[in-house]
């Protein structure tokens, strides 16, 4: 009887602890979403004010098309941060942010990716510039951009439209 109790408060203390945790999901994502939106938008914002050291930069790193390539990575990021910070399109924005920032960890910053470094040594990968991003865009396009977004009341709105 005394193992039946003990199970049974385990059991609810650890639901407890799941619900308080699922509850702080969403405002996790909310403070991601507009930490890391707010520097997309700060950084598209340089790259577009700066755009011949942009477009400098991309062709120093051998990408086709500097041109092209410095006005969408600009532009993606800005819009892509804006969109993000307030949770519209978050998933759908996510995928093409997340491919930029593979394309920047793999050529701006090859060096330390490299052999496979970064799995014996993290801090080599985690100490870059875009990784912060990168893990952002996961998140959001892996988990959802919350409860706390315009998708989240999107969806709510749409929910409670009649059926015909």
């Amino acid at each position: 009887m005394l193992e039946n109790r003990f199970l049974y408060w385990m059991d609810k203390a650890y639901g407890l602890l799941i619900k308080i945790g699922s509850n702080l999901q969403s405002l996790f994502l909310l403070y991601m979403r507009m930490t890391w939106g707010h520097q997309f938008v700060l950084s598209g914002v340089e790259k577009i004010k700066n755009f011949p050291d942009t477009i400098a930069f991309f062709t120093k790193l051998g990408l086709p098309h500097p041109e092209i390539h410095a006005y969408l990575v600009a532009h993606l990021e800005a819009i892509g941060g804006i969109l993000l910070f307030i949770g519209f399109a978050s998933r759908l924005i996510s995928i093409p942010l997340t491919i930029i920032l593979i394309t920047a960890l793999t050529t701006a910053h090859a060096e330390n990716l490299a052999n496979f470094s970064f799995i014996l040594d993290p801090k080599s990968l985690a100490g870059e510039n875009p990784y912060p991003f990168l893990i952002t865009t996961l998140l959001v396009f892996i988990f959802g951009p919350g409860r706390v977004s315009i998708d989240a009341w999107i969806r709510r709105w749409v929910n409670h439209q009649p059926r015909y």
